[in-house]
């Protein structure tokens, strides 16, 4: 399900970065040299733009992978605490709901 949802950001990103690239050169043929200049400079903004939201997209991926190896092996050396820890949260939660 997350794995969806990246997918989908990714893909809302590409059209927008397409859409502004279309807009860009859109732009650049309805005035002159000048407006060329403009426009390639915004093409590398945007492109570089879509390649740092790529990076950081996979480093968090990655992570998100990391910290979860992590926790299943934590839950199952601990499994008492966990459920204990589970408890106390959902113990906490019920009393500040409760007070509204």
């Amino acid at each position: 399900m997350l794995e969806n949802n990246i997918a989908t950001v990714n893909n809302d990103v590409k059209t927008l970065v397409k859409d502004a690239q279309a807009l860009f050169s859109a732009a650049a043929a309805l005035t002159g040299e000048k407006a060329e200049e403009v426009r390639s400079r915004g093409m590398r903004t945007l492109d570089a733009a879509l390649a740092k939201a790529q990076e950081a997209q996979a480093g968090a991926i990655v992570a998100g992978k990391q910290m979860a190896a992590s926790a299943d092996v934590y839950v199952k050396e601990n499994p008492w605490r966990t459920i204990a820890a589970a408890a106390g949260v959902g113990l906490l939660v019920g009393v500040i709901l409760g007070r509204k």
